[in-house]
C-alpha cells in the first residue's frame, strides 16, 4: 500500500511536528489528517511552505517550553487525592483513569490534556501513586495521587473472627454495610447451637 506524503501543519503525536514532511497511511491521511485541517499533500507549492511553518513552530517551540516549565515548577511535589467507590472488602467498582487524572487536576486549577498524562494501565486499587505528566516541548513533572475508598473497608474475616472468639468487640464496620453484620449474627446461631 503506497503512503501519502504530507507537509504537518500542526503538530501530530507520534508523527511530527508542524512543518515536518512525512508518510503517512492514506486511511490516517484521507480521514484524519486532511479533512480537519491538520496537513497538506506535498506537492511543489506546499514544500515552499515548509520554511515558513518551520520558523513558526520554532517560535511556538520556546514560548511552550516556559509555560510548561511554569507549570512544571507548581506541580512538582503536589498531591492530589480522590474518593473512588468500593465494595466492603476494598476492591474498586471502576478504575481511576487518565480521564479521571484530568478532571482531579482541572478541579485543583491544573488544565492539562489527557494525551499528557503518562498512565501506562489504569488504577485499579486503593494507595499511593505517582503520575508522570509528559508537558509540550519534553518537560515531565511526577505528582502523587492517593486514591481512597469511599467507605471503610472491613474483610469479611475480620467481623467472622471477632464473632467468633465469642467477645462483644466493636466491629468496624460502617453504616452502609448490613451484610457482613448479619453474617456475624449466622456464625454466633451456629456456634450456639454446637
Amino acid at each position: 500500500m503506497a503512503k501519502y506524503h504530507i507537509l504537518l501543519l500542526e503538530d501530530v503525536i507520534n508523527y511530527g511536528r508542524k512543518g515536518d514532511l512525512v508518510n503517512v497511511a492514506p486511511g490516517f491521511a484521507r480521514n484524519f489528517l486532511l479533512p480537519k485541517k491538520k496537513a497538506l499533500l506535498a506537492t511543489r507549492v506546499t514544500i515552499k511552505m515548509r520554511a515558513k511553518l518551520q520558523e513558526e513552530r520554532n517560535l511556538q517551540a520556546v514560548i511552550d517550553r516556559k509555560e510548561s516549565e511554569k507549570l512544571a515548577l507548581k506541580l512538582e511535589g503536589s498531591t492530589f487525592e480522590t474518593t473512588v467507590k468500593v465494595d466492603p472488602e476494598g476492591h474498586l467498582y471502576g478504575s481511576v483513569t487518565t480521564h479521571d487524572i484530568r478532571e482531579i487536576l482541572s478541579r485543583e486549577g491544573f488544565e492539562i490534556e489527557k494525551k499528557h498524562i503518562a498512565l501506562l494501565h489504569p488504577i485499579k486499587q486503593i494507595g499511593s501513586y505517582p503520575v508522570t505528566l509528559k508537558l509540550p516541548e519534553g518537560v515531565e513533572v511526577t505528582v502523587g495521587l492517593i486514591v481512597k475508598p469511599d467507605r471503610e473497608i472491613v474483610k469479611k474475616a475480620v467481623a467472622l473472627e471477632a464473632a467468633l472468639s465469642g467477645e462483644e468487640a466493636v466491629v468496624a464496620v460502617s453504616q452502609t454495610e448490613e451484610a457482613p453484620k448479619e453474617e456475624v449474627k449466622k456464625e454466633k446461631k451456629k456456634k450456639e447451637k454446637k
